[in-house]
């Protein structure tokens, strides 16, 4: 590879990370009313999105008591479940998201070990 080759390819992977780092990412949590589960669901998902998309994600939450059509209109079967639209690829993450971990493995913020 040459010197003008290696220059391209670092300017293309520094922009790649600069890009990254702003991608917005639209979430959505569908939880089941008020019960202890889905309280804890939203609290630790605007943690870790606090803590690691400051800025940078939308987050809806979407009781399906109360709209049951965009449940069904996303094949939710569990809740609490959250789905990770943007950026793709889409991702389902299923529980109370108390597994930190997990979730940023799945939202591709932490690279698997």
């Amino acid at each position: 590879m040459t010197t003008a080759q290696f220059k391209t390819l670092a300017k293309k992977l520094e922009k790649s990370i600069r890009e990254e780092k702003l991608q917005k990412y639209v979430l959505k949590l569908y939880i089941t009313g008020a019960t202890p589960r889905s309280i804890k669901a939203i609290m630790n998902i605007r943690k870790i999105c606090e803590e690691h998309l400051k800025g940078r994600y939308e987050l809806e939450i979407i009781d399906i008591f109360q709209q049951p059509v965009l449940a069904k209109g996303e094949q939710i079967i569990a809740a609490p479940t959250l789905i990770k639209k943007v950026p793709l690829p889409l991702r389902r993450f299923i529980g109370d998201m108390s597994d930190t971990e997990r979730i940023l493995i799945g939202m591709d913020l932490k690279p698997k070990k």
